[in-house]
Formats: structure tokens, C-alpha cells, sequence
């Protein structure tokens, strides 16, 4: 379980796009595919496709669930720590102003973003929140 360094961006810019890396690493498609999608979202809801509540939504359309990370410190996890404790599974975790994938256990980012302190995370699948 570790830090992996990966940038699906066709040009490997690293710019702010870290939404559509993030999707491109979850859903499995390219880079190219996650921004065309995203962008239609955007576009039939006239916001900008990277907004939270324009890619959170496109995921949940998609059959994704959310669901919070506790955040209160001493037990405040971590990407590092959320990747650790979740060795199956495809997530993507939200910081509020960051996106980074989680997958089988690894996560994915263009810098190790292990110590950023996720809030929420999205999965495939029935909530399990009762």
C-alpha cells in the first residue's frame, strides 16, 4: 500500500485538474473521457465542470455513494491512513478543495498527498450508511 505518482493527463500537465485524474483512475476511462463527460455535466447545469457539486453529482448519476470521513482530531485519518485501511475497493476522496484516488490500497496523485486530511470519499455501490 503506497503513494503512486499518476498523472492521466495527455500532455502530463500538472495543472488544476485533479477531478478529472481522480475520475479517470476510478472509472477506469482516460483522461480525455472523464473531461468530455464532465464537461457536458457542467455544461447542461451552466456551472463549471469541476465544481464539487457538478462531478459529485455526475458520480452519483453514475451509481456512486458518498460518504463522510471523520475528521476530528486525535482520530482524524488521513489519504495515507484512508488508503491503508481500505486494501479492495476503488475511492475517490474529496478534501474540499483537492480530489485524489484511492485504489486496491494504493492512492493516486500528481504529489504524495498522504498527510492531506480527506472529508469525504466516493464508492461504487449501495451506501452502506443505514
Amino acid at each position: 500500500m503506497a503513494y503512486i505518482k499518476y498523472n492521466a493527463n495527455p500532455y502530463n500537465n500538472d495543472t488544476i485538474d485533479c477531478v478529472m485524474r481522480g475520475i479517470s483512475k476510478v472509472m477506469d476511462i482516460s483522461w480525455d473521457e472523464a473531461y468530455i463527460r464532465l464537461f457536458v455535466e457542467g455544461y447542461l447545469k451552466k456551472e463549471i465542470p469541476t465544481r464539487n457539486d457538478v462531478w459529485i453529482e455526475f458520480l452519483l448519476s453514475e451509481g456512486y455513494h458518498i460518504e463522510a470521513v471523520p475528521n476530528t482530531c486525535p482520530n482524524c485519518i488521513t489519504v495515507e491512513q484512508f488508503a491503508e485501511d481500505h486494501p479492495e475497493g476503488r475511492y475517490l476522496l474529496g478534501t474540499g478543495s483537492h480530489v485524489i484516488a484511492v485504489v486496491h490500497g494504493n492512492y493516486y496523485d500528481t504529489f504524495d498527498s498522504g498527510k492531506e486530511r480527506p472529508i469525504y470519499y466516493l464508492k461504487k455501490g449501495e451506501n452502506k450508511v443505514a
